[in-house]
This record gives structure tokens, C-alpha cells and sequence, in this order.
């Protein structure tokens, strides 16, 4: 029988409609009938009482904002009768939380390529990376020939990596750029890097190598436009020589151990919380259990939700820098003189979430029950096993890419609208309902939505994301990759000059 409606906490107040719900119609919650008042779009709420105006409406078994009025049961319940409960800056302490992962350990392997340095890649691809957006045209032009002469053969890709900064940049800017190309320039999915760079830079090329540290000076060459002749036949030449380079590596069996894989949602929906997200979260314990690393990232997309992460610190000194992590966000939002908490989308909305409380609760899913073992600035590498918390944005293409930055190899991407992007590593995406993967099949890789529509245990699908991320891990092309989509995207924040 199709499930039609799911109320997802026993504390809940409301509930949500899997499928359009029609005025009239009568629905059963706990033994209680409620005749509809009008039509509750999928992934929207229902009032399950009658609301007097300040109540809090509950979800996730959590306040997700409280009634702008009096509201009757049955009610269609949106922006117009919901208010957040968010304002400010807010006071934290740390209560700690006992997490036990009742996950059988296994040793599993996947078929990755392991670097000089001891990283790990799960791609073997020559990336062409420019210290400034000035030399766009080249790296594009140079990668696309590189392509027509080899085929590819012997390597999974051929890519460049445009952006627009590396010049005029200052303070933060700056150096942000430089962490971010230098994180890419050392990533292991990378076998071979040309760093691209113009000579009158900010970012300038010398200093940047320097920025770099040790690194495999086979497999990562310079070029300085303004100082070569023809820098088509001098950037060709040592393509050829990195190309020549990549083609020996081989895939070897890899510990899971080594897998990171990045957190990422975009697009939201009603149903985000209930289908995708928990099963990435599930995932995640599943990766976590087993040695590996999951980075969870979109900062904004915390806030309402940031006390289940601190609580699930592994220590004091990661609650601190998760309250840092959160605070800091909120203070550059104060800088520029914007709300808080201004979101969710339009697009949001219109999926059927209402306040940043509703949005943050189903994002923070994605991490599952984990304890949260590392949490990381901007631009910075992960360090520690386990589950991390990365400052990004909530925009797709910055956060992922501070993923890929981070270390992942992998990004999962769940998503109730659907986009085609991808960042710098495989982006698995994720759809949170079934009419979404129905339409855009070009672009899903993975449809959560079947534990709603098909009945499909969660802990099914979290084995079958498990074992897709292997094969992807282990060469399997995701439908961004069949696409030849790939996109880097820079934070920025300060002034440009």
C-alpha cells in the first residue's frame, strides 16, 4: 500500500505528505481521524491539532518554529503559519552524549591507487589547475588537446579546473584561494597536476610552489605563461610528460580505511529528512564503523540543528571549535549585514520546508550518530578518521569543492530538486523522492525515495549506497562523470581590488 502521509517522531505535531493530499480527504495519525481543510502539496505539513498563535510546531521531534497564528487541524502548514524560532547569537554548553554504533566490522577493500606520499586517489586523472583566472582560455585549450591526442587512454580524465580569482584578492581572499588550489593541486585523485599560472598574479607562481610544501615533483609541473615563447607547445610538452607519467598507475586493493567521502545536500525537500538524508547518515556509520572518514559541510545549514553536533563531540576541545565553527559563520552574516537566518530557499519552500530549523534538522541527518572526530576551517586537510566538520557555505558548487579540498575522494550529494553540477571528485546524487529520479535519470545515481513509494528498508538502501560508493570508489562512473561534468568553485568573501 502506498504510504501516503508519515508523521516522523512520536513527539511530532505535524506530519508529511508523501504524495499530494487532496481537501476533504480524511487521514488516521495515531488513531485520530482529521478530515483535511485543503490540499497539502508532497513533501508539505498537516496540522495534527489545533495551534494557538506562539505554539510550537514540532518535527523531528524538535521545535521547527512556532505558529504565526491560530491554526486549525488540518491545515496546510507553510511559511504563512510558521516562524522560526532562531535570533542571534546564542550561548552553548557541552552535554556530552554516550554514541555506540551497533555495526558488525568488516575488512573491506575497494580499488584505488595508492601515491608516493601514502594518500590514496579513487581516480587516476591529469588536472590542469591555473593560479588565476586570466589563463582560463589556455587551461581549457590545452586540456581539450591534450584529449584529442591521447583518447584519454590509460587514465580515468582530462580535466581543467577554470576559476576567477588568484588576483586582486586581499587578506582572507587571498589566502583562501591559494588553500583551496593548493588542496587540489595535492589531491590524490589527481596522478598528474599542471599548475597553469600567469606571472603578474597576486597568486604569484613561485610563491605558491613554495605554498605547496613537499610534493611529487614528477607528477606536478609549473608553467608561467608570461616567461615561456608559445605557451601552447610548452604546456603541451609537459602534458606529455605528466601524461606518460599517470599511464603506469594501476589500481591495487585499498583498506576502507582510506575512503573519505564528503556530505552534501542541495535542493532540499519535505521528504530530504526522512529518506535521503537519514540513509547517507546511515551510510556515514556504516564508512565511520569501519575506519573510514565522512566531512560534513554547509555551515548555515547547522544552525537549528547545531546542539545535536556539539553534544556528539568527542571531546571538549571539538565542542569549542564546533561552537568557533558555528559562531564565526553567524558573525560574518552580522559583518555584511544580512539575516541569520534567511533561508531556506525558494525552491525550499517550495518542496515544503518552511524555517531553517525544518531545513537544518533534515540536513544534519547526513551525519548520522556518530561522534564527531575532527572539525576543519576552510581550505583546511582532514586529519583525523572518523566524522568531520567542514566550514563552507551552503552554496552546492563552494561546498563541495571544500569537500573535494578537504580530502574527499567522493562527494554524496542528496537532492529533492535535482542539479547537474558536480564538483572536482565523483559526485554521487542522491534523490530524496522517486518522481525526481523518474525525470532526471541523466543525472541520479541513487534514489532514497523508494523507502516511501516501494517500501524499501532503510537499512537496504544504506547497504546498496554502501556498495555503490565501492564500485565507485573502485572506477564505476557516476552520471556526472558520463556527462564530463566537473566544477570548482572558490569561496569569497571580502573585497576584490
Amino acid at each position: 500500500m502506498e504510504t501516503k502521509y508519515l508523521k516522523i517522531n512520536p513527539a511530532d505535531n505535524v506530519a508529511v505528505a508523501i504524495s499530494e493530499l487532496k481537501s476533504g480527504e480524511t487521514i488516521t495519525v495515531d488513531g485520530v481521524s482529521i478530515v483535511l481543510k485543503e490540499d497539502i502539496p508532497a513533501g508539505h505539513k498537516v496540522a495534527l491539532k489545533d495551534f494557538s498563535e506562539g505554539e510550537d510546531i514540532i518535527k523531528y521531534g524538535y521545535p521547527i518554529g512556532h505558529a504565526r497564528m491560530a491554526v486549525k487541524q488540518g491545515s496546510w502548514m507553510n511559511e504563512k503559519q510558521i516562524q522560526t524560532n532562531l535570533a542571534g547569537l546564542l550561548e552553548y554548553t557541552y552535554n556530552p552524549v554516550e554514541v555506540s554504533l551497533d555495526i558488525p566490522k568488516k575488512d573491506l577493500t575497494f580499488k584505488g591507487y595508492r601515491r608516493k606520499n601514502g594518500e590514496v586517489g579513487i581516480r587516476n586523472e591529469i588536472w590542469i589547475i591555473p593560479t588565476v583566472g586570466c589563463v582560463n582560455g589556455i587551461i581549457n585549450q590545452l586540456a581539450e588537446a591534450l584529449r584529442r591526442e591521447t583518447n584519454g587512454e590509460g587514465v580515468d580524465a582530462i580535466m581543467a579546473f577554470p576559476h576567477n580569482y588568484g588576483c586582486s584578492q586581499l587578506g582572507d581572499d587571498h589566502e583562501n584561494t591559494k588553500k583551496i588550489l593548493r588542496d587540489m593541486v595535492l589531491h590524490p585523485n589527481a596522478g598528474a597536476v599542471l599548475v597553469v599560472g600567469l606571472g603578474c598574479e597576486n597568486n604569484q607562481p613561485d610563491v605558491f610552489r613554495e605554498f605547496l610544501g613537499d610534493y611529487d615533483q614528477e607528477r606536478v609541473k609549473f608553467m608561467v605563461t608570461q616567461k615561456v615563447g608559445d605557451e601552447y607547445e610548452e604546456g603541451m610538452e609537459l602534458l606529455r610528460e605528466l601524461y606518460a607519467k599517470a599511464i603506469q598507475d594501476q589500481r591495487e586493493d585499498i583498506p576502507l580505511s582510506e575512503l573519505r567521502v564528503g556530505l552534501k545536500c542541495g535542493g532540499s525537500d519535505g521528504l530530504s529528512g526522512i529518506t535521503a538524508n537519514p540513509t547517507v547518515g546511515l551510510f556515514s556509520d556504516m564508512l565511520v564503523s569501519k575506519g573510514g572518514t565522512t566531512i560534513l559541510t554547509e555551515v548555515p545549514e547547522m544552525f537549528g540543528a547545531e546542539t545535536i553536533l556539539m553534544d556528539r563531540c568527542a571531546n571538549r576541545e571539538l565542542f569549542d571549535k564546533t561552537v568557533c565553527l558555528i559562531n564565526d559563520f553567524k558573525e560574518y552574516f552580522i559583518k555584511n549585514g544580512q539575516e541569520i537566518y534567511e533561508n531556506p530557499s525558494p525552491g525550499n519552500k517550495d518542496g515544503g520546508i518552511t524555517t531553517l530549523e525544518d531545513k537544518s534538522l533534515g540536513c544534519t541527518q547526513k551525519s548520522g550518530s556518530s561522534l564527531v572526530k575532527g572539525v576543519l576551517a576552510y581550505g583546511e586537510r582532514v586529519q583525523n578518521k572518523g566524522l568531520n566538520l567542514l566550514s563552507a557555505p551552503g552554496n552546492d558548487l563552494v561546498a563541495s569543492t571544500a569537500c573535494a579540498a578537504a580530502g574527499a575522494q567522493i562527494v554524496l550529494f542528496t537532492t529533492g530538486r535535482g542539479t547537474p553540477f558536480a564538483s572536482p571528485v565523483p559526485t554521487v546524487k542522491i534523490a530524496t523522492n522517486s518522481r525526481l529520479a523518474g525525470k532526471k535519470g541523466n543525472w541520479i545515481d541513487f534514489n532514497a525515495g523508494r523507502l516511501v513509494t516501494d517500501d524499501v528498508p532503510m537499512e537496504q538502501l544504506a547497504d546498496e549506497l554502501f556498495q555503490l560508493v565501492l564500485d565507485v570508489a573502485s572506477g564505476r562512473r557516476v552520471k556526472a562523470e558520463l556527462a564530463g561534468f566537473h566544477d570548482l568553485a572558490i569561496f569569497k568573501q571580502g573585497v576584490t581590488l
